[in-house]
């Protein structure tokens, strides 16, 4: 079977102008004012240097702004396809569901592949369509004997013997990768489509079908990835996360749907992909030298996309599709952890900007994960070349004219300082307010407690991301310096426990975030003392770290950040309750005791 032919963007040209125009405006506009606030007592060098970093800073707030305002302005993209895609269709390929494990607890892995498996089977699969294959890295040999043990406990409770298959790799080469990669060429041969989830991954069985259906009905597409939301949360920092991806997460993606054309996103789980294309484009270079920028590509699912891409596959989000589900970190700390290893994969795509064939917005995907990374940088130099900059400037001469009597006062600019900083504080909060205002006006606020509880919490996600915002940015900043250092992070496992940091730990993980604090302030009032009022957001959460997360890890009994499937837990999330909570309530005849505690 030929490969696919090439088309065009399929009308994302426009939507990626007006993005790219409206964002660069934001950015010289910013820009602009800052020269102009910056030279009223004369035009120094460090006056430029604060006017770039602000244009690159605003630049970066614009364009996800105008991502979100783009998608107010469109429905939940149903997708055309070759023919009508029919509920019922008939499903001619065979997909396997692959489940990458890394040192997780096996019995609540297992128990979501049971749920799926269930939910399938409610949904109408025959058994022979849909298979599940377990793909363990697990280095630990005692959490291996357990997978083993419960392995055998799925198959039997879910006659899955033939279609549910469990592997353990000796050498986790290219980490989830190189796990997906190792059994597609062992056993891809033997599937149409496979799709990929995380280890914490859920899917309902109708969603899994829908998505079949729709490859099928679609010669040319490569890759189908779904919205994931985030479930179980229960820490301050969990359900305000949870919140975010339920009620903002949809409309930001309807934006970038807009401009993904034949070049979507892939975000590494709960997407489809056809077997051979992926088998025939996705093969990952190991890049030169090592880590942190040579070595195994950490965030692959950005280069498999580009790569599908390259290779004339169509690469889609379908936002419009439900029941994909998740679970996200719980606290700041393991948030950081998270975040380390994307930051490390999203700087080594430095590597690959210049590779051959790729498309242009392939490219510019690549450009726009580095600069998420390196964006608080850029605010951090502008915050300390602001404190320096009194220091760094000769003093106000009031006679610049030789023999004239009278002073030369310098023009008074506060008020383009101020509009400056209504501009990019509206950046931040502008989308989220409409998408609150939207959902109230269109309905969709009822899944969130109603208009008024909607907007209550809108409001409240914008105040705890400002306090925990500064805390973040220096986690992110020092993930990149130790990328820049030559430090590599590895693939650390995740701690899926309940998720509260005691504040002696809290200590441990962000007390260099406290003495920065303290020395920024000590600086700012020293060098700079008018600037302490507008800089005390910054620095204040900074000094305040460890109880902030602390704090945001405690268990949240408020009735804010509610979302749609806390007040009805989804179908596949209620079996995987069910089940779960039937196999913890006392090991299984086929499971010793020893190894299901």
């Amino acid at each position: 079977m030929p490969a696919p032919p090439r088309r065009s963007g399929e009308g994302a040209a426009p939507a990626r102008a007006v993005a790219l125009v409206l964002s660069l405006a934001a950015g010289a506009g910013a820009f602009m004012l800052f020269l102009q606030f910056g030279s009223a007592d004369g035009l120094q060098w460090i006056d430029i240097l604060r006017s770039v970093l602000i244009f690159l800073s605003t630049w970066w707030l614009a364009w996800g702004a105008v991502q979100g305002v783009m998608g107010l302005f469109t429905r939940a993209r149903v997708p055309r396809a070759c023919a009508p895609v029919l509920p019922d269709a008939p499903i001619a390929g065979r997909t396997v569901v692959l489940v990458p494990v890394y040192n997780e607890d096996p019995a609540v892995t297992f128990a979501r592949i049971a749920a799926m498996d269930a939910s399938l089977a409610a949904a109408g699969a025959a058994p022979a369509q849909v298979h599940f294959a377990i793909l363990s890295d697990t280095r630990d040999d005692a959490i291996a004997r357990q997978e083993r043990l419960w392995f055998l406990h799925l198959l039997r409770e879910r006659e899955g013997v033939g279609r549910i298959f469990y592997r353990r790799r000796a050498d986790n080469r290219g980490k989830k990768a190189g796990n997906v990669e190792e059994f597609i060429q062992a056993s891809g041969a033997a599937y149409d489509h496979a799709l990929i989830l995380d280890a914490d991954s859920l899917m309902e069985g109708g969603t899994i079908l829908a998505m079949i259906r729709r490859m099928e009905a679609e010669p040319d597409l490569g890759l189908l990835q779904t919205l994931p939301k985030i479930i179980r949360a229960r820490t301050r920092f969990g359900r305000a996360m949870q919140f975010s991806a339920a009620f903002y997460s949809p409309v930001f993606a309807r934006g970038l749907a807009m401009m993904q054309g034949r070049t979507g996103p892939f975000w590494g789980h709960n997407a489809l992909v056809r077997m051979r294309a992926f088998a025939e484009a996705c093969g990952l270079p190991e890049l030169a030298g090592k880590p942190p920028f040579g070595g195994h590509i950490l965030s692959h699912d950005y280069v498999e996309a580009a790569l599908l891409a390259r290779a004339g596959w169509r690469v889609r989000l379908d936002d419009d599709l439900g029941g994909s589900w998740e679970e996200g970190p719980e606290n700041i700390v393991e948030h950081a952890k998270r975040d380390r290893r994307w930051c490390q994969g999203n700087l080594q795509h430095s590597r690959l900007l210049a590779a051959p064939g790729l498309r242009p917005w392939s490219r510019f995907v690549f450009v726009q994960g580095i600069f998420a990374y390196i964006a608080p940088l850029f605010w951090l130099a502008f915050m300390a070349a602001s404190i320096a900059a009194p220091s760094l400037t000769p003093p106000l001469d009031y006679f610049p004219e030789p023999y004239w009597p009278f002073p030369v006062f310098p023009s008074d600019e506060t008020s383009k300082a101020i509009g400056l900083a209504i501009g990019i504080f509206g950046l931040l909060l502008l989308p989220k307010l409409l998408i609150a205002l939207a959902a109230g006006i269109g309905g969709r606020a009822r899944g969130f407690g109603g208009a008024l509880r909607a907007m209550g919490s809108t409001l409240a996600e914008l105040l705890f991301s400002s306090v925990t915002a500064p805390v973040l940015l220096m986690f992110q900043t020092r993930s990149v310096l130790q990328v820049l250092m030559g430090r590599d992070a590895g693939w650390p496992a995740h701690n899926r426990s309940d998720g509260f940091v005691p504040l002696a730990r809290a200590w441990e993980a962000a007390h260099w975030i406290v003495i920065w604090g303290i020395a920024g302030l000590a600086g700012t009032w020293w060098l700079a003392p008018v600037l302490v009022f507008w800089l005390s957001p910054v620095v204040v959460p900074m000094i305040l770290a460890p109880f902030i997360i602390t704090w945001s890890s405690g268990e949240s009994r408020g009735g804010l950040f509610a979302t749609p499937q806390e007040a009805e837990t989804p179908p596949v999330v209620a079996l995987h309750d069910a089940i779960l909570a039937r196999w913890q309530a006392g090991p299984p005849a086929d499971i010793p005791a020893a190894a299901a505690g």
